[in-house]
């Protein structure tokens, strides 16, 4: 379970720094930095699929994705007394992801090469504005210390703590990989821990629920236990749920939702078809005749009672074509999912968020703007926020 989220320099989020629990629920107003947020967690776990840099690229490129404000916030400009001005910078930019969790805690630094030459292996490169991967750390327990380093990368070399001693991994790593694709992962149990970790984050944004979505197109049926991103695999998702997983949970999650209505699924030339038997009804509507809001819902039951649950997923804005009635169901499910994993919701629904801090192990987050960063609503200074330091 992670306890500390921390990003600086990306985007609005200058320097923040987030206590999270088992269940975290991020909200605050249009363009306060949710999404940001969200799109800092799967640069995060980008760097565990060797997608960190392509994702920074499809973003824009690392120059786009960097704090656009001053360096430092004067006293007299938070006080409203003086412009913000000026973009000189005074040292290297950084943009810098990490978090603390239970066993092990994970700090990266990327930035731009030093020089415009392109000469990364003795001849021109085009992909001289490529961000390089500048620094990595692991390390023991929730605040960092020189002494509890495990695993530290500094530019093309990486070394790990054997004993009382350091044995180095490699000295040849390239700046657009990150440690955990160097081959001495395979004898370094904690980058394989993390990295194991980070891979089985899951992130589910925006289910498609349109005439042609995915998730409405019969499709030939294999277990199951995770749900696809797009949904294209419900029925399956469902099926296996109630095979392997706790159909008992599956029932209840469909029947508090909508009261009397009975999941089916059959199978036709090896293709699994969903339907739904709602009460009045002379036949079971099939899912392409679903409302919208129907389907979302049953494709976050999937998402959420899922067999294999991972250390960390993240629903962004699920509440999206749900009927406010659906809402406390919604709520328990995702309640109900906290207990098997940690669980991260951004919304914009002030209903799903009250229904949510219910929860005793619920952490609420506000964010706001303040002079274009982002911050936690009523996290005034260092000692309002989480215990956290970035490494030298």
């Amino acid at each position: 379970m992670l306890h500390t989220l921390a990003i600086e320099n990306y985007r609005s989020l200058h320097s923040l720094e987030l206590a999270l629990g088992r269940l975290t629920v991020v909200t605050g107003a249009n363009g306060s930095g949710k999404s940001n947020l969200y799109r800092a967690l799967r640069l995060l776990a980008d760097t565990a699929h060797d997608g960190v840099v392509q994702s920074i690229a499809q973003e824009g490129g690392l120059d786009s994705c960097f704090w656009a404000g001053p360096e430092k916030f004067s006293r007299a400009i938070l006080e409203g007394e003086a412009p913000v001005q000026g973009l000189q910078r005074s040292r290297p930019q950084r943009m810098r992801l990490g978090f603390a969790g239970e066993d092990f805690s994970y700090a990266l630094s990327l930035g731009l090469p030093e020089s415009n030459s392109g000469e990364a292996f003795d001849r021109p490169s085009l992909f001289s504005r490529d961000p390089q991967i500048k620094r990595e750390m692991i390390w023991a327990g929730p605040v960092y210390r020189p002494a509890s380093v495990l695993v530290e990368r500094k530019g093309a070399a990486v070394r790990m703590r054997d004993a009382r001693q350091w044995r180095t991994l490699t000295t040849q790593l390239p700046d657009f990989y990150s440690l955990f694709d160097t081959g001495g992962a395979v004898d370094c149990p904690e980058i394989q821990t993390l990295r194991n970790s980070l891979r089985n984050w899951r992130f589910y944004d925006h289910f498609r629920t349109d005439a042609a979505a995915p998730a409405r197109q019969p499709q030939v049926g294999t277990r199951t236990p995770v749900l696809h991103h797009s949904g294209r695999d419900l029925a399956a998702a469902l099926q296996t749920i109630r095979e392997i997983g706790d159909p008992t949970a599956l029932d209840a999650a469909i029947d508090d939702a909508f009261p009397g209505s009975r999941m089916q699924i059959s199978v036709r030339d090896g293709l699994f078809l969903l339907a739904l038997q709602q009460p009045g009804m002379l036949r079971p509507l099939a899912v392409s005749e679903l409302s919208d809001g129907t389907l979302r819902y049953l494709l976050l039951v999937a998402a959420l009672l899922t067999p294999r649950p991972p250390t960390l997923m993240v629903l962004n804005e699920p509440e999206s074509s749900l009927h406010p009635d659906l809402l406390p169901a919604l709520a328990r499910l995702i309640i109900q999912a906290a207990h098997h994993g940690q669980v991260w919701v951004v919304s914009h629904s002030s209903r799903l968020v009250a229904a949510l801090e219910r929860s005793p192990e619920c952490v609420s987050l506000i964010l706001e703007k303040q002079l274009g960063q982002t911050r936690v609503q009523g996290q005034q200074g260092l000692l309002d926020g989480p215990a956290w330091r970035w490494p030298d």
